[in-house]
């Protein structure tokens, strides 16, 4: 069996190991999990105007993660993602768009599977995403 290798991504990744005692990745052989990602800025702050904003920067930290255990969005194979809700009885129409404006802006074709949750609150104040994924390197097609 493979050793667990961890890995932070620059900038944010080393503030939550630092703050919080945790890594952003792990990686596994070919398997990199990823521990979940908000739409922050490299200094754990945040900036987006807007939900859809905020969702595209959480997806480009999914990347940035990925990209430090040497993985890519096309190696993904499952995505849970957490939402405060917009509406009453749903995650909201606006949280689903802008995910899958996401999914089809980095994935392309390939398809990975999806869990959306709607929670109460997230890690940090402030935050309306969490994605997580998890990815087979050279799994995906490019």
């Amino acid at each position: 069996m493979s050793k667990p290798e961890f890995f932070d991504t620059p900038g944010y990744g080393e503030i939550f190991r630092t703050q919080y005692s945790y890594g952003q990745a792990v990686r596994i052989g070919d398997r990199v999990e990823i521990s979940g990602q908000g739409g922050w800025n490299d200094d754990l702050t945040f900036s987006a105007d807007s939900l859809e904003t905020e969702i595209q920067k959480a997806f480009d930290n999914v990347e940035k993660t990925l990209a430090a255990a040497g993985a890519t969005w096309h190696d993904v194979v499952k995505v849970n993602t957490y939402h405060k809700p917009s509406s009453e009885g749903s995650i909201g129409e606006d949280h689903l768009t802008a995910v899958v404006d996401q999914f089809r802006k980095r994935a392309g074709e390939h398809v990975p599977l999806w869990t959306a949750l709607g929670v109460k609150a997230l890690g940090l104040p402030g935050m309306h995403i969490e994605v997580e994924a998890i990815a087979l390197i050279g799994s995906g097609s490019k």
